[in-house]
């Protein structure tokens, strides 16, 4: 590689220039970004496109690290510590200094230590940090503070893959890489909507197959995104994933397809694994568990069979369990079984969420690990990190998982909680339940870069972090591959890093070992602990406490090499190591259990905990959508990232929406044992019967009450303790409203309609261009809008014009506030059918000045020529919407997405949107056969 990490310019205006290289900072892919920062005489100008020379994504990148530039801004940011809770009623916060701050926050820990004991502290930290704050963090809770009620919300996606990783391989160790995906000959993706959630390397795989002969299966129980492009789809019941793979498993074995030297030299276990699948060994009782075909399943068997190369894909389908574990482990028992690891282009890959969810692990971030792939239940290994850190008192015995954590802040067992970096209020499963543990806690500190989100109006003391752009350490992504996180961008007034704040506290507690200068400082001391006691495989017998984590390579870097630190994948014993080392773990058959081998684990099917009923006869599945990232604390600042999906919604199939009484389109409610939301309903037959599905994105920021959280159970897997987001017993129904509308809004006009908004019973919130825009539902009589409308419009100064009609038989009110013959603010409330083109009323707010005609249209609702309406946004980086691209499709007579890429440009940048591309090509073809 030959990039240059941070390189100044100045051009030919004399405008300051400066080129970073960095890494995105939202899904496990880890893929390299190039941020220039202009000074200009209008200001800072930030500009962010993808790395050509960074191995995980050469220069490609999704819709949202496309759009990173747009949420860098300082408008919802907090930028110095605060004291005291924010309610409803009343916002008592104070602005303070950090030394005030963390003054309370010691004494506050220490008071809880000698009143209530160690345990009595908590942590819960997140896959946004970086290892360096990690790595600090984990010391002081488990190393000096002696508790390990540390846990990250990477317990939310990947902790299922850990565990299994462990059972099988006796480390957590993805024994494979990207690279892999571009050798092999069949890639199963189990779980995954790898198109919407890790786009960059679907685009890889997308790739690989136009090149070569590549089977590409998708087990999902909905017909996703990245089926489009699949020869195969197995529409499997939700949860019943284990059967799937113990059926695999014993037609592998019953037809000879077994490696039967390799599993003689390199495992173990095979006998009591072939026993407890058993029932699995009639492909018609498979076939009857799973709800998919015979047919389906044959095909599936034999090519998985017949194939040398197979790469398994797994992700928050398979780990968001609570049999995760299992059903991670009998996807690792197949590969065993046929000898499909640690050869290039075949193994079983976990891909994970977060862009440093590995680095956490690394670190020992989960409540029952140590740092450096070190157990915390082995006294061996609590005795070498202790002595690595001269710790007074470490941890030994595993802290709370997530959500039993909270349930004990709640108890009143956890007196003291600091959360850094992320919204549990919103992305925890029965999420109402954590809002009262954070209500009664005694002291709650929470480090954030926004100022108010569903989880910040609890804290104590709220302390402003660095966020991407300022910060500056490492993240290792979904391959092994560890990356610079360069800052690029100054640190606002009092925002500070993590693992300064952290560092802050410990001093003040009186721990020595916490004088870190800077990231370089931390990141050397975490390559050593991963050297210390350790060797290359090579030498694994001269050591006890083998481990394949190892930075020996990287143990002395100088600050400026460490400045200028490439992406290299790990274990990295020796500096300017070959790339492709260890690419491929296990090559030599050499796993980390004590005897070198790996295990077979028997796994079992068995019923979900809660089974629906005729109370709750649906199964509520949960994830993620293309162009939001967790709980939009970031995103949703971004106008092209809210256009593709722009409100909270669920999928429900049409019978099911015939059988509930629901329209397309219409509002629902969608109610558990544990709480109840309300969203947008768009009816499909991508889902199954029985089965809906729903966005985790939407916090009470953006919308009135769509925290899909607060309806999800809490049951957790029993080994993982990762929550079951994919299984919960629900019944839906429709909300009854008296009128909808839409609003919009000026930028900087907000805060004058804040208070009316929230008091409609439903809305949700969408960034655009210029302007914020609301979809309104109320349940007072259409008479009574003429009140609301004072409310919703308090534009009483005498330089606004308003521009009325209103017909109350037609149930049709339009409002329209200018000034100086700019839009500020425009209100519909009107049957849906008549309310108007959204994209239209928000392209209105970017002219300077509106004529005649256009004040015409805006009072009408309608634009004056509506025969170029584009329809739902497709391509969010070209903006081409669906209209447009059918017109197109069925105009030229197109019959591939890289025919409408040549004629309208979507698809041509990040390439997110080909998938649903593809959908619509399909679509047109099966309308013109009929």
């Amino acid at each position: 590689m030959n990039s240059i990490p941070v390189m100044e310019l100045h051009s030919s205006t004399e405008n300051k220039v400066k080129v970073t290289q960095t890494t995105c900072p939202y899904c496990g892919v880890g893929c390299g970004v190039t941020a220039t920062v202009e000074e200009t005489v209008l200001g800072q100008k930030v500009t962010v496109v993808g790395d050509v020379n960074h191995p995980s994504n050469y220069g490609k990148l999704c819709i949202k690290g496309s759009n990173l530039a747009d949420t860098v801004g300082l408008e919802t940011r907090i930028l110095q510590p605060m004291l005291g809770r924010k309610t409803q009623a009343l916002d008592t916060r104070q602005a303070t200094d950090w030394d005030t701050a963390t003054d309370l926050i010691a004494n506050k820990f220490q008071q809880c230590i000698e009143q209530y004991g160690r345990d009595s502290i908590a942590f819960y930290v997140s896959g946004q940090l970086l290892t360096e704050d990690y790595y600090v963090v984990n010391k002081f809770v488990k190393g000096y503070l002696g508790t390990a009620n540390i846990d990250t919300n990477s317990r939310l996606c990947m902790s299922s893959a850990v565990a299994a990783h462990k059972r099988a391989f006796g480390e957590d160790l993805v024994p494979a890489s990207y690279n892999d995906f571009e050798h092999t000959n069949m890639v199963v993706l189990v779980g995954s909507n790898t198109a919407w959630c890790h786009p960059v390397l679907y685009q890889r795989i997308m790739k690989a197959k136009e090149e070569r002969d590549l089977f590409v299966v998708v087990i999902d129980p909905r017909f996703t995104a990245t089926c489009e492009a699949a020869d195969l789809h197995l529409p499997i019941l939700i949860g019943q994933d284990v059967p799937l793979f113990n059926g695999l498993l014993q037609y592998l074995y019953q037809n000879s397809h077994a490696d039967q030297s390799f599993v003689q030299s390199h495992t173990q276990g095979l006998d009591a694994l072939l026993e407890s699948s058993q029932p699995e060994s009639d492909i018609e009782a498979v076939a009857a568990k799973t709800g998919i075909s015979l047919e389906k399943l044959h095909l599936f068997f034999e090519k998985f069979a017949q194939t040398e190369k197979v790469m398994t894909l797994f992700s928050m389908g398979v780990n968001q369990s609570s049999r995760g574990v299992d059903k991670a482990n009998s996807i690792i028992n197949a590969h065993l079984l046929t000898g499909k690891i640690g050869k290039l282009g075949a193994a079983p890959f976990s891909m994970t969420g977060q862009p440093n969810a590995m680095g956490g692990r690394e670190v020992g971030g989960l409540a029952n690990m140590l740092a450096a792939h070190m157990d915390l239940d082995n006294s061996k290994h609590q005795a070498l990190v202790k002595s690595f850190w001269h710790s007074p008192t470490i941890a030994t015995r595993a802290g709370l998982k997530a959500v039993d954590l909270f349930e004990a802040v709640e108890s009143g067992k956890i007196k003291a909680i600091w959360i850094m970096a992320t919204n549990p209020v919103v992305s925890l499963p029965n999420a109402d339940q954590v809002k009262r543990a954070l209500d009664k806690c005694e002291f709650v500190v929470v480090s954030d870069i926004c100022k108010d989100t569903d989880t910040t109006q609890y804290a104590d003391v709220l302390l402003p972090a660095l966020g991407w752009g300022e910060k500056d350490g490492t993240v290792t992504n979904s391959e092994r591959r560890i990356s610079r996180q360069r800052a690029f961008l100054a640190e606002p007034e009092l925002a500070k890093a993590d693992w300064w704040a952290v560092s802050q506290v410990a001093k003040k507690l009186g721990f020595s070992g916490f004088e870190f200068e800077n990231s370089h400082n931390i990141f050397k001391e975490h390559a050593q602990l991963s050297a210390f006691q350790n060797a290359d495989i090579s030498k694994r017998s001269e050591v006890e406490n083998f481990r394949y984590f190892n930075l020996s390579g990287l143990t002395d870097l100088s600050e400026s090499e460490y400045h200028d630190l490439e992406p290299v994948q790990w274990p990295l014993i020796q500096k300017g190591q070959s790339e492709s080392a260890y690419a491929q773990l296990f090559a030599q058959g050499q796993f980390s259990h004590a005897d070198g081998k790996a295990k077979f684990i028997a796994t079992t099917a068995i019923d979900p905990v809660h089974p629906t009923d005729r109370e709750y006869p649906l199964i509520l599945n949960t994830g993620r959508i293309r162009d939001q990232w967790h709980t939009m604390t970031r995103t949703g600042l971004s106008a092209n990232l809210s256009t593709h999906k722009a409100e909270p919604y669920c999928e429900t199939h049409p019978n099911d929406a015939l059988k509930y009484g629901l329209k397309d389109g219409e509002l629902v409610e969608i109610k558990s044992a544990w709480g109840n939301c309300v969203l947008r309903a768009v009816v499909s037959d991508n889902i199954r019967r029985g089965q809906i599905f729903a966005p985790i994105h939407w916090n009470d920021q953006f919308a009135s009450d769509a925290r899909i959280g607060k309806v999800v159970n809490p049951v957790v897997d029993a080994i993982s303790g990762e929550p079951e987001f994919k299984h919960t017993p629900v019944m839906i129904h429709p909300f009854y409203t008296q009128w909808q509308g839409v609003f919009y809004v000026r930028e900087g006009f907000e805060h004058i309609v804040k208070e009316p908004i929230e008091n409609t019973v439903w809305w949700t919130k969408i960034q655009t261009a210029k302007a914020v825009r609301y979809e309104l539902a109320d349940r007072r009589r259409f008479t009574q809008t003429t009140e609301h409308l004072k409310e919703l419009l308090p534009f009483e100064d005498e330089s606004f014009e308003w521009l009325n009609l209103e017909d109350q038989t037609a149930h049709i009110s339009h409002s329209v506030v200018l000034q100086d013959g700019q839009l500020i603010a425009s209100l519909y409330i009107a049957p849906k059918a008549l309310l108007p083109d959204r994209d239209w009323v928000a392209s209105l707010f970017k002219r300077e000045r509106l004529s005649a005609m256009h004040r015409k249209a805006l009072l009408a609702g309608q634009a004056m020529s509506m025969g170029n309406s584009e329809g739902p946004l497709v391509c969010s980086c070209f903006k081409v919407g669906k209209n447009r691209i059918i017109d197109t499709i069925k105009e030229k007579n197109i019959s591939n997405e890289k025919q409408v890429t040549a004629c309208l440009k979507a698809g041509g940048n990040c390439g997110s949107c080909l998938p649903e591309i593809r959908g619509l090509i399909k679509a047109c073809q099966a309308e013109a056969i009929e």
